[in-house]
């Protein structure tokens, strides 16, 4: 179900797409012309969660089991939601998370094989099925994506980033499913293009959806 108070507003997409670098960018400037908002990040956004963030992401942990590393992403995510996310939303504020729900379902969901309708089960505690208004995915190719971290970030790779291709090529087959089955809240966006273009495109789509809310709660 939809936030009865509150925005919620996620983004999503492969590693390498630039979502970080965007989101980060667009928020930096909404910021700056006044908009208030609570800009986090999954795994992480509190002290318990960036805790498991490291478990999960740490490169040394080669031997946690697939379903392990999916229930401490949703122990995380619920963290974040009963500690911030839930108080901010139920007094009617704005949310923007980097990754939610979405990439549980997408990369062990699609990408380790888990079944997407069994992480959604774990997910639904989680979250007490509550899911975002909106999700920005970022859509792009997973080969460019590889190739843009092995670039950027050499040797500080993490988990996730070492996977192999195939593995990431299913992660984005999965979004592109996810994009179909919620169609109604996915806003695509092309993030093969310049940093610039993406950045100003996310800004553009964030600035609309909360001025769109903030003049319904007036």
């Amino acid at each position: 179900m939809l936030h009865e108070k509150g925005l919620l507003i996620s983004a999503e997409g492969c590693d390498g797409s630039g979502k970080s670098s965007a989101l980060e960018r667009a928020c930096a400037r909404l910021k700056q012309e006044g908009y208030s908002f609570l800009l986090t990040r999954e795994p992480g956004g509190n002290k318990i969660s960036e805790k498991i963030r490291n478990i999960i992401l740490d490169i040394d942990n080669k031997d946690e089991d697939i379903k392990t590393e999916a229930l401490l992403y949703a122990a995380s995510r619920r963290q974040l939601m009963a500690q911030q996310l839930f108080p901010l939303l139920d007094d009617n504020q704005i949310v923007i998370t980097d990754r939610f729900v979405d990439s549980s379902l997408a990369y062990q969901g699609y990408g380790r094989d888990l079944g997407a309708d069994e992480i959604l089960k774990i997910n639904m505690f989680a979250i007490d099925g509550r899911f975002p208004n909106w999700t920005l995915f970022f859509d792009l190719d997973p080969e460019e994506g590889l190739r843009r971290i092995s670039s950027k970030r050499g040797e500080k790779m993490d988990r996730l980033d070492n996977e192999k291709l195939s593995f990431h090529q299913k992660v984005y087959d999965g979004y592109k499913e996810l994009e179909k089955k919620y169609s109604s809240r996915y806003i695509s966006i092309d993030a093969s293009k310049s940093m610039d273009e993406v950045y100003l495109q996310t800004y553009k789509i964030l600035k609309e959806k909360i001025d769109d809310f903030l003049a319904k709660v007036k």
